[in-house]
């Protein structure tokens, strides 16, 4: 069994990027060997209105052996023309499917 912390976000380098860093723990008893993570990432607008729900995909930092836990931060971006002026990202959810 594997848990995703909720994500901790810092700015990136362009205003359509942010840093995002999760922790993944395996409380279950063999090492989770790989899999994917997924980021659900909100297109704010200037007034708060959330435009757009993107999602993207990376590697889980396998292998994950059983009861350890890892920490990893990721550069998670959309494309360009989705975050104009005035507008930003927000990366509200992480999930991971790992085998």
């Amino acid at each position: 069994m594997l848990t995703v912390s909720a994500p901790v976000l810092a700015d990136g380098d362009r205003r359509w990027c942010e840093r995002v860093t999760v922790t993944f723990r395996n409380t279950g008893g063999t090492a989770a060997g790989s899999g994917t993570v997924t980021f659900a990432t909100h297109v704010i607008g200037a007034l708060g209105v959330d435009w757009a729900t993107l999602t993207s995909s990376q590697p889980l930092p396998a292998p994950i052996a059983a009861g350890a836990a890892r920490t990893r931060t990721y550069d998670v971006c959309v494309d360009s023309w989705r975050v104009p002026l005035g507008m930003r990202i927000d990366t509200r959810q992480v999930t991971a499917v790992w085998q």
